[in-house]
């Protein structure tokens, strides 16, 4: 009998002894998942910083041979290639950043580049101002920066902590799943709508060129987290580069991100630069945030306080990158000094090609630093005023152009 109870004790003893292993490890998992969530931030706000920072340098390049007298190519200097290098390096980051974290994390991050641009664009600047106009020049500019890292704390914090290996059978299983092709459907319908307005309407409007980048953004997104993933799972030891599924995803990721930068940048030759930033970060990581949920399933889990939060600093960084360019100076139309018609032969000679005085059209903006931020006052174009002379009557003013020129020149 005493032997009977002792094993009947230590039956009733087992279900306690394993359910307190269970929450051991899975408190062991837990743990290292913020942890991968950590990693994968960091990785994504150094990725972001070391971009913005390789392409004001790059245009620093580009102004500073603009403004000289030096006959070398921009990809003749030693800075421009410490871009292109740093450019690298942060993209690196960035892709290496989906395989660790969710993809609703790391989208929103790309705020980061946003605030290292304003700040960057705030030290480049040559003129000098007063502590009074200086606060109210860039008071909309500190209040963003502000806003979005409050929001980028919120977004990390209340970040998804779901983690999934990214082996072939899981990507094909998400792949194929009913609410990524419903998802799908409504994406491919909603794209083709918006092209067929965009090319036969011509329905140019900032949206809906916008929304077309933010869609195949969101496909670019997803499949980058699975090549990452898959990748990474490789160099472990997982062997993933075996699968079909593998360079169907590789392919549609460099097809995206190619289609992407067309639209992007015909936005850019109709809007300014600074409204395409704000409006494409909101509609891009909206639309991102909304593929990672239903792709990658990144929300299923999660409590609702979480999710609260984190769309309150989704909306906070929002706000920031709204101020932040919002505050950005208009580019300066070019005037000529001279018109081309005023003087004899020249517009002949202009007509043959040979052209005496260029066109500046296109600005000296690469990066996000503001155009003639960095210009000395000496390579600004000159305003021309326009004088009034009366010929004959007094009521029939003729307008003219009248240049003043300094001694020096």
């Amino acid at each position: 009998m005493d032997g009977a109870q002792s094993a009947i004790l230590r039956l009733q003893q087992l279900p306690p002894t394993s359910g307190a292993t269970s929450g051991s490890l899975s408190l062991g998992e837990g743990s290292f998942s913020y942890k991968e969530n950590l990693i994968g931030a960091l990785l994504a706000i150094f990725g972001h910083l070391v971009v913005s920072i390789a392409l004001n340098l790059q245009k620093y390049c580009h102004i500073r041979l603009a403004g000289s007298k030096d006959p070398r190519a921009y990809f003749k200097t030693k800075t421009w290639w410490l871009g292109l290098f740093l450019m690298l390096l942060g993209e690196l980051g960035v892709f290496a950043s989906y395989a660790f974290a969710p993809l609703s994390l790391i989208v929103p991050l790309s705020a980061v580049s946003v605030i290292a641009s304003a700040i960057i664009g705030i030290i480049f600047i040559k003129e000098k101002w007063k502590p009074r106009d200086f606060l109210r020049r860039y008071v909309l500019s500190f209040v963003g920066c502000g806003l979005a890292i409050v929001g980028t704390y919120l977004l990390v914090t209340f970040a998804p902590n779901s983690h999934e290996k990214m082996t072939g059978e899981n990507i094909t299983r998400h792949l194929v799943s009913w609410p990524f092709l419903l998802y799908m459907l409504v994406e491919i319908v909603l794209f083709c709508l918006l092209l067929y307005f965009y090319k036969e309407k011509n329905a140019n409007n900032i949206i809906v060129i916008l929304l077309l980048v933010a869609l195949l953004g969101s496909m670019t997104v997803v499949t980058v987290k699975a090549v990452a993933g898959m990748l990474v799972l490789s160099i472990q030891g997982n062997l993933q580069l075996d699968y079909p599924i593998f360079y169907v995803m590789l392919v549609c990721m460099v097809a995206t991100a190619i289609y992407q930068a067309a639209f992007l940048s015909q936005a850019s030759q109709i809007y300014d630069s600074s409204l395409i930033a704000s409006v494409g970060y909101i509609l891009s990581t909206t639309v991102a945030i909304t593929a990672g949920a239903i792709f990658y399933l990144d929300f299923i889990g999660e409590d609702v306080l979480h999710i609260c939060m984190f769309a309150l600093g989704c909306l906070i960084a929002f706000l920031g990158v709204f101020l932040i360019t919002r505050n950005r100076k208009k580019a300066i139309p070019f005037e000529p000094y001279i018109s081309m018609d005023a003087m004899p032969g020249m517009q002949s000679m202009h007509d043959k090609g040979m052209t005496v005085q260029p066109e500046l059209k296109a600005s000296f903006s690469y990066g996000a630093l503001e155009n003639n931020d960095s210009i000395s006052e000496i390579y600004a174009p000159a305003t021309l005023p326009v004088m009034q002379e009366e010929h004959g009557s007094r009521n029939t003013p003729v307008p003219y152009r009248v240049l003043e020129h300094t001694k020096k020149e």
